[in-house]
């Protein structure tokens, strides 16, 4: 920590080792910078107010300055940060407001990406979207947060690429970059509610009953559905929390 003008001291700075050097791979050296920092954003490692300090992010990471200050652009473009004057980049603090709109802005993206699904997908796809349902189940009986994001991910993956809508993808993905701390902060918290799991289970299985059976509406209103469950959820968890407290807050997913 380190004392403001104002003699708070309500900022945290990255310290030494808090991220991994990067290993340069095939993948676009900027964009394995910017993973690695969202990844460290979404599950903690870098909490709500850390100051992202240039200089040590490029001895942490052993990249360029331009590569860095590249990253941050892209974070600041999701959401993820603020670009703060005479602070420089800051995590963003997770608010009750914020994660109202984000919440039903998701809804409506995701209602028409199952819409879309129905319309476009062909049968590969679908069939894609039956494995990963499955592959979603089983990471959720085995109780392990971090799977079952991944699987869940993998699911919606399928679900939007099958819409075959680059426009509503785009937005999707920029829409996910942003509400992404909820949802891998939340599916371990310790006052999620004890159904919530079960039920949102409940509901994709539902969403792709309705797609097989060629249901656009009922797909798309299954799908705002599950979205707005876990609105629910993510809105009675980050209230009991404080809203913008800084705490590790969380989601439903």
């Amino acid at each position: 920590m380190r004392n403001d003008q104002d003699g708070t001291m309500d900022d945290l700075e990255v310290r030494t080792g808090t991220l991994d050097q990067i290993q340069k791979a095939a993948a676009p050296l900027r964009r394995q910078v910017v993973d690695a920092l969202r990844v460290s954003i979404v599950n903690g490692r870098l909490p709500p107010g850390s100051r992202l300090v240039e200089r040590e992010l490029i001895d942490q990471m052993g990249v360029s300055r331009t590569v860095i200050r590249e990253a941050l652009r892209q974070l600041e473009s999701e959401g993820l940060i603020d670009v703060v004057p005479n602070k420089g980049a800051v995590v963003r603090k997770l608010t009750l407001a914020e994660a109202k709109d984000l919440y039903s802005i998701r809804a409506v993206l995701e209602g028409l990406a199952a819409r879309f699904f129905v319309e476009n997908a062909d049968e590969r796809a679908r069939r894609q979207l039956a494995e990963a349902l499955e592959q979603t189940v089983l990471a959720y009986e085995e109780g392990d947060p971090q799977t079952v994001l991944e699987t869940k991910n993998r699911f919606y993956e399928v679900l939007f690429r099958g819409a075959q809508s680059e426009t509503l993808r785009s937005m999707i993905d920029s829409l996910h970059a942003r509400i992404w701390r909820w949802r891998a902060l939340g599916l371990a918290h310790p006052q999620r509610s004890p159904g919530r799991s079960q039920e949102s289970i409940d509901n994709l299985r539902t969403l792709v009953r309705a797609i097989d059976a060629g249901d656009s509406e009922g797909a798309e209103a299954v799908a705002r559905s599950e979205v707005m469950k876990a609105a629910v959820e993510a809105m009675r968890l980050l209230a009991e929390a404080g809203e913008g407290a800084g705490r590790r807050t969380p989601s439903a997913s």
